[in-house]
């Protein structure tokens, strides 16, 4: 074989080896995005990492061949609307991620904060949340804040007032919700019953269990799994 063509075949054998690992990773199934935001619900204070309820939905999802990667998580236990609001400022995001939820406001009421500043924050983190889901408004879900005036801890802090508030707090999320055009998902009926079943929560005689927020993941998951299984291609 002539010099000039083995030098044309060692070439074409090199872009051959090269092209190959990209062609590799396209093949590749690409991990759905979760990104939750919140405060001590979503971050699951008193429960194991994998006991939180983004972590279940997420091992829920997986158990229906999906490909999802570790739920990314913007929650602290105390934070209010403002708090979550400069958290989402100062992270390092990529979005758009398959899946944004949003459960916020439950220390907004118990700081006795101002249900209007409230309403105007939890709006702006709406659309905040939307944008970060490409504007996919199926790809947002707000879910209602949870009625801890059942608990033990609420018990001692006027239960009845905390749940009138909350009542109002929540209606003022569906309603952003609505507004928007996106999903919410009520779990606050399901959360009363932790007035009778100590199960339902974690030791601290507030948070939920992991019991709970598997109710919780139960009730998410409808919502969402039509939205991220892929359809068929025509």
């Amino acid at each position: 074989m002539r010099p000039a063509l083995i030098r044309a075949f060692a070439a074409l054998l090199l872009l051959l080896a090269s092209a190959s690992p990209a062609c590799a990773e396209e093949e590749k199934p690409v991990s759905l995005r979760m990104l939750c935001l919140g405060d001590s619900y979503t971050i699951g204070e008193g429960v194991p990492e994998s006991e939180r309820w983004p972590s279940q939905l997420a091992d829920a999802l997986r158990k229906r061949s999906l490909s999802v990667a570790d739920p990314q998580v913007i929650a602290r236990t105390g934070w209010t609307t403002a708090n979550l609001q400069e958290a989402i400022a100062a992270a390092e995001l990529k979005p758009p991620y398959d899946l944004v939820t949003l459960l916020i406001g439950v220390n907004d009421q118990f700081q006795r904060k101002e249900h209007d500043d409230y309403a105007a924050r939890l709006d702006a983190l709406v659309k905040r949340a939307l944008e970060l889901a490409g504007g996919r408004k199926e790809r947002v879900v707000i879910v209602s804040i949870p009625d801890y005036s059942v608990t033990p801890f609420g018990k001692r802090f006027d239960p009845e007032r905390t749940t009138q508030e909350l009542e109002h707090f929540n209606a003022t999320g569906l309603a952003a919700a609505k507004q928007a055009g996106l999903a919410y998902v009520d779990i606050t009926p399901g959360s009363k019953r932790a007035a009778t079943e100590g199960a339902l929560l974690a030791p601290d005689g507030l948070h939920p269990s992991a019991a709970m927020y598997a109710e919780w993941v139960q009730a998410i998951l409808p919502v969402v799994e039509p939205v991220l299984v892929p359809k068929p291609k025509s």
